[in-house]
């Protein structure tokens, strides 16, 4: 996970020009290390305190430059890209602190993958109007809600077999979790769609010929990470019966 976040943050950054502050760039990257530091220290204090203090960090960082003119821009760019590959993928990271963070992790891959391939067919079968014609052209009201339909039950019977007998073994609250992957992986292809069009190019990078960048290919997967988190962690907690402060110590 930390190197698909610095790899991910390398293609956004060169795509935006970011890169080009490097002392900037240098603190994203120091915040995303940290972040995983964290994922991997089994860490939750210092994981849920590390978003406020790399922003704080970034915004000071910026003014080291004494450059006002476009200090808002160089600011803006650097939180996104840390909220969107630090902290976003961070929690997909964190995952692995759980005892049953295989299933957890090939559910969520799976059903993403799937919900755009959903997307996709039920677009060409039934979509007419444009979902968001101008952010992404081949999206369609009629792909978004065939995969409303299909992936909302497809992740509800998976998370029912994978949470057998919990508290989240009740309908209602396995096909709001269906629902919470559908809707949120469409909304994290827009937000990387809308970055491109911004940009007015096709893909992020070249890492992967034929198919774009890394961020091309997990873009939906981006925003789904924290909010699949935070719902399973309202029920359950993650990591909680593992142990903490792996490398720091016993603690908090």
């Amino acid at each position: 996970m930390t190197l698909l976040s610095l790899f991910c943050f390398r293609e956004y950054a060169r795509a935006t020009g970011l890169f080009r502050e490097r002392l900037l760039s240098l603190t994203v990257v120091l915040g995303i290390l940290l972040t995983m530091f964290a994922v991997l220290d089994h860490w939750y204090h210092f994981f849920v305190a590390l978003f406020p203090l790399v922003v704080g960090l970034i915004a000071t960082v910026a003014i080291l430059g004494d450059r006002p003119k476009g200090y808002i821009q160089r600011v803006a760019l650097a939180v996104l890209g840390y909220m969107l590959f630090g902290c976003a993928l961070g929690h997909l990271g964190y995952f692995a602190n759980d005892a049953r963070y295989r299933p957890v992790l090939l559910m969520l891959l799976l059903s993403v993958e799937l919900n755009d391939v959903f997307a996709y067919c039920s677009g060409k079968a039934f979509g007419r109007r444009p979902l968001a014609p101008n952010t992404s052209p081949n999206k369609t009201i009629g792909g978004f809600l065939g995969s409303l339909v299909l992936t909302t039950p497809l992740v509800a019977y998976l998370a029912h077999l994978l949470f057998r007998d919990t508290i989240l073994d009740r309908p209602v609250y396995l096909l709001l979790l269906g629902l919470i992957v559908a809707v949120v992986g469409t909304l994290g292809d827009l937000v990387i769609s809308s970055i491109k069009r911004d940009l007015g190019i096709k893909d992020l990078g070249r890492t992967l010929p034929g198919f774009g960048g890394l961020l091309d290919r997990f873009d939906s997967l981006i925003l789904v990470s924290p909010a699949a988190f935070h719902y399973l962690g309202y029920f359950f907690g993650i990591g909680l019966d593992e142990p903490t402060r792996i490398i720091t110590g016993v603690g908090p």
